[in-house]
């Protein structure tokens, strides 16, 4: 029992304190994932919560893990634990089963897993967990009590701390497809023997008070104007084989629609591309905007605004071109809002926050 129960221990342990370190190291895509999860819900209202409820959740995967290691308020602990694991596997088990949802984001986008795999990790847990639960009394704390506070206090500090950072200033380990040294025409590639989910769609029309479902290659022999229209849906025929380009949708627009994607990323000269997500807090980032734009300018660098909402922007900077980029990309390119980067080609040479972008050029 006394061993049996230290290797449970320490498996939840370590288990709980590398998904919520991973994740320290960017809240903002685990955010994205919840917000992912309130749309399929149509919990619209909690948007605005993703990412206080990221950087909470965080912060407490890795104290509570380090609390089972050090045997601190097991019985407590155990039970938040399993009341966290139960939620925590209803979500996978409802990405897995349902396919809404192709990752939970459990481990970040350093660890990527499938959401099979998370869910049979959550089962795994659950076991384990509730064994713990059951045996509370057998875990005694490894160091003094006064010392296990003081860890634990200085475990939330940190965990706090960590995310304020990366939140202002890009994550401190970069595992997206825009990281430092891509080259992002060679991520936009699709690897070799992948192969599409393959979709057919589904009408939905009624007639005389029923509803009838047909595709394209079987209408019904009396379809007239009697039938009337509801909708249609995508229903998977095969599944693929989930290989796929790490970059997808990236393409930049002018004002006019024209796509100047490979123009920019085939270039032999470096180019500095502002990526901001929305025209909101323009007056947080303005001042330090034409600092680069005048040292550029003096370096001969073209410099251009990329945005999913140019049209806002380009009142406030009538002598910057801005291109148009889809929001999603903006999201995974740049987490701090707005962020920079230098390109030299299609070759990611650097990427700031723009509290940092006085490191740019250096």
């Amino acid at each position: 029992m006394k061993y049996s129960l230290s290797i449970v221990r320490w498996i939840v342990g370590v288990l709980f304190i590398i998904s919520g370190l991973v994740k320290l190291n960017d809240p903002i895509g685990l955010s994205y994932k919840m917000q992912e999860f309130f749309e399929v819900w149509n919990f619209h209202f909690l948007n605005d919560y993703a990412l206080l409820f990221s950087v909470v959740l965080n912060v407490f995967e890795v104290f509570a893990g380090a609390a089972i290691l050090i045997g601190w308020r097991t019985k407590n602990v155990s039970w938040l634990l399993l009341l966290l694991i139960v939620f925590f596997t209803i979500l996978t088990g409802y990405a897995y089963l349902s396919g809404k949802i192709k990752s939970c984001g459990c481990f970040g986008d350093c660890l990527p897993i499938t959401a099979q795999q998370s869910f049979y990790k959550d089962l795994f847990l659950l076991m384990l967990i509730v064994y713990l639960v059951i045996y509370p009394y057998q875990l005694k704390e490894t160091i003094y009590p006064l010392m296990s506070k003081l860890v634990l206090t200085a475990i939330v500090l940190a965990g706090f701390f960590i995310q304020w950072h990366v939140l202002n200033h890009l994550p401190l380990v970069d595992c997206l497809p825009f990281k430092k040294g891509k080259h992002i025409l060679q991520q936009m590639k699709t690897p070799a023997g992948a192969i599409e989910d393959s979709f057919a769609i589904e009408f939905i029309y009624i007639k005389n008070g029923q509803q009838i479902h047909f595709n394209q290659d079987q209408f019904p022999a009396d379809f007239d104007s009697t039938y009337e229209y509801v909708g249609r849906n995508d229903v998977l025929i095969k599944k693929g084989n989930g290989l796929k380009a790490a970059i997808t949708d990236f393409s930049l627009f002018t004002h006019n629609r024209v796509d100047t994607t490979l123009a920019i990323l085939q270039s032999t000269h470096k180019i500095v591309l502002l990526l901001v997500q929305d025209a909101n807090d323009i007056n947080l980032w303005e001042s330090s905007f034409e600092s680069v734009q005048k040292y550029a300018a003096k370096l001969g660098v073209p410099l251009f605004i990329v945005s999913a909402e140019a049209d806002k922007l380009q009142p406030h900077f009538v002598n910057t071109p801005i291109l148009s980029c889809d929001a999603t990309v903006l999201k995974t390119a740049a987490r701090v809002k707005p962020t920079y980067f230098l390109l030299q080609g299609d070759l990611i040479l650097d990427k700031k926050s723009y509290l940092d972008v006085d490191q740019l050029f250096q």
